[in-house]
């Protein structure tokens, strides 16, 4: 039992020490990629000082339902307005396709 014990750690620490050589430089390509995506482009998360900006930009946006002034605007702005609506939904039956690992279930 202490040969089969000694044999399996041996085993599991090779396989271990494989896995981190195989993904080094695989790692170091994602991260080198990933902070070109984050410092290039902005994309970093919403700092504090932001949030009472968006909630005032959802506030406008429903004020806008209330009173009907959506119906002001310009083609091309319905249009855009229309495009992104249709690819958050998108991306949600995306989310939701992903979250039950298939299309089954959905009426597509």
């Amino acid at each position: 039992m202490a040969q089969f014990v000694r044999n399996l750690a041996k085993k599991a620490l090779a396989l271990v020490n494989a896995a981190v050589t195989y993904s080094k430089p695989r790692l170091a390509t994602f991260w080198y990629y990933a902070k070109v995506e984050y410092y290039a482009k902005g994309l970093v998360p919403p700092t504090p000082a932001e949030i009472p900006t968006a909630i005032q930009s959802l506030k406008k946006i429903i004020n806008s339902a209330k009173t009907g002034s959506f119906k002001q605007l310009t083609v091309k702005e319905a249009l855009l307005n229309g495009l992104v609506a249709t690819e958050v939904w998108m991306w949600f039956y995306v989310g939701e396709i992903i979250g039950k690992c298939g299309i089954i279930g959905y009426d597509v």
